[in-house]
């Protein structure tokens, strides 16, 4: 299904605060205070410059999109509000059009995307009897495919990991020590660990936790360190690394009594292994190019600076194969 354009869309009223009610349906559940005192002083020097948008059911009007506008016209006192009025959608065409509007303009926090994309899903299931699948959930929704898959990861996430995200996205921003990409970045790290090594699925919370506190302390100080997470598990196929040799490095670093990060444990334990293999390609490469320049004898056709190159690295060669 695609979202109804409604017959009425685009007529614009002036509707006083005290007539309009929040919708019942808004994920939206972070109102940062500094992003609110910001649109105040927005509204006070400028207006309201972008209506909401409402569905009118009875003598009163419920919010499709807008909450922070309307709120803070109500905390202002103002008279009117600029408003789109809409048909009084579905459960399922409300959640459709909220998601809609906000991935066109304004987007959600991912925590409040994932909410709305679960209760989308789950009302595809009551109202249509099918569950959508990611390429008709994007099209639906107007989120890209791996927005979708972002927000599952973070749908999949215990309680109790969601509960600190909130704390934590209910902070000003520049107050949050962790984000909705820590989580999606160790997410995705840990079910590729669990994938390769599914004996770390028995204590993954507390891997979860240890990884948490030593992001807080510093000891992994980058999410994208996530990614050699991730590498130290696929090593045991990209490069031939034991799944023992793996394991033993990923158990030093999921224990929470030491201090060592995510980098550390990558150099010591692969990181040669994939440098070796990455110089391998890029030297197959330049022996294959070499050998077509022979071959075609187009030596004239190298410049200076190129040949220089070459020199030092058969420089190094032969220091290396003599040794």
């Amino acid at each position: 299904m695609a979202v109804k354009q409604n017959k009425t869309e685009g007529s614009l009223q002036y509707i006083h605060p005290s007539k309009i009610l929040p919708n019942p349906d808004n994920p939206r559940i972070i109102f940062r205070q500094e992003e609110m005192e910001s649109l105040l002083v927005s509204i006070d020097n400028h207006g309201i410059q972008v209506p909401i948008n409402v569905y009118k059911s009875g003598k009163l009007y419920y919010l499709i999109d807008g909450e922070r506008r309307w709120r803070c016209a109500k905390k202002m006192n103002l008279h009117s509000i600029p408003a789109m009025i809409q048909q009084k959608p579905t459960q399922l065409e409300n959640l459709l059009l909220m998601s809609n509007i906000h991935a066109l303009r304004e987007q959600w926090d991912y925590f409040t995307i994932a909410i709305n994309l679960k209760r989308i899903i789950e009302l595809f299931i009551e109202e249509l009897a099918y569950e959508p699948n990611e390429i008709e959930l994007s099209k639906e929704t107007g989120l890209t495919r791996g927005q979708i898959r972002r927000c599952h990861l973070l749908l999949d996430l215990p309680q109790r990991f969601k509960d600190i995200l909130l704390e934590e996205l209910e902070l000003p921003k520049s107050q949050q020590k962790i984000s909705e990409d820590f989580f999606i970045e160790m997410e995705r790290s840990l079910k590729t660990v669990v994938k390769r090594i599914p004996e770390f699925g028995d204590n993954i919370d507390e891997i979860r936790h240890s990884l948490i506190d030593k992001f807080k302390t510093g000891i992994i100080d980058n999410i994208t360190d996530f990614r050699q997470l991730s590498k130290i598990a696929t090593a045991i196929e990209n490069i031939g690394v034991r799944k023992n040799k793996a394991k033993i490095a990923l158990t030093k670093l999921f224990d929470a009594n030491n201090n060592i990060g995510i980098r550390d444990v990558y150099t010591e334990s692969v990181g040669f292994g994939y440098d070796e293999q990455r110089a391998y390609q890029q030297l197959e490469y330049i022996n294959e190019y070499l050998a077509e320049i022979i071959q075609d004898q187009e030596k004239e056709k190298l410049d200076q600076e190129f040949i220089e190159l070459l020199s030092a690295l058969y420089s190094k060669l032969k220091t290396l194969l003599e040794d």
